[in-house]
């Protein structure tokens, strides 16, 4: 079909059974939908979902969360040292391992510990909370 009517795209899903349709249906829709961002004629929500829960989010509202709830640590960025935002986007790659996402920034971990805590107390967020870090590291990458 896509070679026939030029600029369509195609999305498809898992056969599901009736009482499911409309789950079926919106899988298509946003298999097709990241066709149409990513030039695929045709695209598959299996492919889709294969890329991670970030693939299937939308990228304008995830850039305004991500915006939002990093704007405490860029303001403080902008009028301090500059290091909160990649300090946390190291310690989290880090899995908030102390040692290796400091020898990755280059400070004593120590040094690290000091802007991490002043990160969560900016955030008002626990940050030893696993969906807190999720929610924090989809903030720091966001769908493109």
């Amino acid at each position: 079909m896509p070679e026939r009517v030029p600029g369509a795209v195609l999305g498809t899903a898992p056969a599901v059974p009736w009482t499911r349709l409309a789950e079926g249906v919106r899988q298509a829709r946003l298999a097709a939908e990241h066709g149409r961002t990513s030039g695929a004629p045709v695209a598959s929500f299996a492919d889709l979902a294969g890329r991670g829960l970030s693939a299937l989010l939308d990228p304008e509202t995830t850039g305004a969360f991500a915006e939002a709830a990093l704007a405490p640590l860029v303001a403080a960025d902008r009028t301090g040292p500059g290091d909160l935002v990649e300090s946390l986007r190291v310690w989290l790659a880090a899995h908030g391992q102390w040692e290796p996402a400091a020898a990755r920034l280059g400070v004593h971990r120590h040094t690290l510990r000091k802007r991490i805590r002043r990160a969560e107390d900016l955030l008002g967020r626990d940050l030893d909370s696993p969906g807190v870090r999720a929610e924090l590291w989809l903030a720091l990458h966001p769908p493109s």
